[in-house]
């Protein structure tokens, strides 16, 4: 997959959005400033403000890095399979990861998280994002669901990755109505058991389908 300047500058952009942002209210923020927040949105460490420098760098600059690094690894030509849809995961991905360090950098700002809902309401239309493209992932060792049985059959990673795009999505859409409905202490334990649900759930059923095809060989 080679590198197209076009495609790249706009996911550059945003890359750079937090820490333009961090640039522009630098001088306004105190030399201690909340770095992180428990479930209930309480600041419970405080830190210098250059580490929001590398929060506002790390989060969208790493997720750009390895969407770029991935493809001279691929080798089959799996991923420049998915074409467009690979550039536009790595566009709702990226886009999901500045969002969130721009937040971060806000809430330190204001010395205080306005709504700890809104960083799930991210998280869930990142699992939508993520979930939507799970189908056109072809078999590789980079990105998608990565088990034994999964890298060992091709049929068991389309059954496992159709049935799990369906899962993220659905989840996705449930968590980000439950943001704007319900209070974050009844929000929290539901949001991490949904996590649970859709990170293990496939890999039991990939086990699964591995065992049911083998058996009939």
């Amino acid at each position: 997959m080679k590198f197209n300047i076009n495609k790249e500058l706009p996911l550059i952009g945003i890359v750079l959005v937090p820490f333009l942002y961090l640039s522009y209210i630098w001088q306004d923020l105190p030399d201690k400033v909340p770095i992180h927040w428990n479930v209930a949105g309480e600041i419970d460490r405080y830190g210098d403000k250059i580490e929001l420098l590398i929060a506002s760098i790390v989060l969208p600059l790493l997720s750009y890095c390895l969407f770029l690094i991935i493809p001279l690894f691929d080798s089959d030509g799996k991923i420049q399979k998915m074409g467009e849809k690979f550039q536009n995961l790595k566009f709702g991905v990226i886009l999901s990861t500045s969002l969130i360090a721009i937040f971060i950098i806000y809430s330190s700002q204001t010395m205080q998280v306005t709504n700890i809902n809104i960083v799930f309401g991210f998280l869930a239309v990142l699992f939508i994002v993520i979930g939507n493209y799970m189908k056109s992932m072809g078999q590789n060792y980079f990105i998608g669901i990565r088990t034994p049985w999964t890298l060992k059959n091709e049929k068991v990673w389309r059954e496992v990755h159709t049935i799990a795009s369906y899962l993220w999505v659905g989840a996705g859409i449930v968590l980000l109505l439950m943001c704007l409905v319900l209070p974050n202490k009844i929000l929290t334990p539901i949001f991490f058991s949904i996590i649970i649900l859709i990170t293990l759930g496939p890999v039991i059923q990939s086990y699964l389908l591995y065992k049911k095809y083998t058996a009939h060989a």
